[in-house]
């Protein structure tokens, strides 16, 4: 019969394996080195603290806060700025050198910005002009690089452009924020809320609250009690004027709006990262209900807190009410994201406060009833 393909060889052609190289070793090294040093961070910050905070009406009822704040950049963001650099390193995404660039509304592009200093990057957020100076003094203090634009909705693009004329990358949180943290465990925030709570007289709480921004905190607390096992609820806030909402009604309808003004949570479209089918409620909160409950907690507690964990104490209230007017004791756990501090020239300030045209004294009243006799009036 012959040599099987004789014919196709012409003379002098080489016949044999085509191997294309494409890694080179010093890379490897560098991002081997990078890896550690994300590592390293990790430990060195070991976890946050969950503290208990009693409502005197509802003693039946334990009100937990995750205090994010602690961590080295001031926030929950902190979590998923490292997850998202794991991610696009060990996804061969993030070279030596590269320009690394975001879309976000501030705490996400501090703790971004904290990460490629880190690394010895180059780092850009783009973010609408209502973020606060505040914020965007703390990503300049991390050595980013701030580019505000007009419409909250163009972040993306743009920041996109950007990665993609310098030859950088995009960290595109809101589509990734749910797929870089590893949901199963490997010391995400759901796994440690319920390693913490393991001894407390509640260890399974029935609701854990959180805020969306990109939607990644609910896609991971929502897969991992599914996966192990538990019958804890989650609770989304969401608030004024975010798409949240209509996403969590119609899953697919692309609703737009303007956007939110609670910084932080709430977004102007929902974001891929957003998972409504492992949600089990979504409230929409006032944006001076959000406000008034920081002004509230700090009253009460000492406590100083961003916006958005005033979101998430308005609703977890009501959620402990409706408990208590049931007659179901148990534990709620929510999410103090950020240190209030860097809003102090804002929420924090009546003078802004009251050009916001926001009445807080309706919702303060609210909460006092509830904290002082566990009634919902709101």
């Amino acid at each position: 019969m012959g040599e099987p393909n004789a014919d196709r060889v012409s003379a002098g052609e080489v016949v044999g394996l085509v191997e294309v190289d494409q890694s080179g070793h010093a890379e490897r090294g560098w991002v081997i080195e990078a890896i550690r040093k994300l590592k390293a961070d990790q430990t060195r910050s070991a976890d946050t603290h969950l503290h208990i905070v009693p409502i005197p009406a509802l003693p039946g009822i334990d009100l937990y806060f995750k205090d994010e704040s602690t961590h080295p950049t001031g926030s929950l963001k902190h979590r998923l700025a490292r997850s998202l650099f794991l991610y696009g390193l060990c996804g061969g995404l993030i070279k030596e050198g590269a320009h690394v660039v975001e879309a976000s509304s501030g705490s996400t592009a501090v703790s971004e910005a904290y990460f490629a200093r880190l690394l010895g990057l180059p780092f850009t957020a783009v973010m609408s002009t209502s973020t606060s100076r505040s914020k965007i003094a703390l990503i300049e203090r991390e050595g980013g690089r701030c580019v505000l634009v007009e419409d909250p909705a163009s972040v993306y693009a743009v920041a996109r452009d950007l990665a993609d004329e310098s030859g950088g990358h995009y960290l595109d949180q809101f589509t990734y924020a749910e797929r870089a943290t590893d949901w199963r465990g490997n010391n995400n925030i759901a796994e440690s809320i319920f390693e913490q709570l393991a001894m407390e007289r509640f260890p399974a709480p029935e609701w854990v609250v959180v805020g969306a921004g990109t939607g990644g905190t609910s896609a991971t607390i929502g897969r991992y009690v599914r996966f192990r096992g538990l019958t804890t609820r989650v609770c989304v806030v969401d608030p004024e004027n975010s798409a949240f909402l209509a996403a969590f009604r119609n899953p697919g309808c692309g609703e737009t709006t303007c956007g939110s003004k609670i910084e932080g949570i709430g977004r102007p479209r929902a974001e891929p990262s957003f998972l409504p089918d492992v949600v089990d409620r979504l409230v929409r909160v006032p944006d001076a209900a959000s406000v008034a409950a920081v002004h509230f907690l700090r009253s009460r507690t000492g406590q100083l807190a961003g916006p958005s964990t005033g979101t998430a104490l308005y609703a977890a209230t009501k959620l402990a009410c409706d408990m208590h007017a049931a007659g179901e004791p148990g534990s709620i756990v929510t999410l103090l994201c950020d240190d209030g501090v860097r809003y102090l020239d804002t929420y924090f300030s009546p003078s802004w406060v009251a050009d916001q045209g926001w009445d807080l004294a309706p919702y303060l009243s609210v909460l006092a009833t509830a904290w002082d006799t566990g009634a919902w009036t709101g």
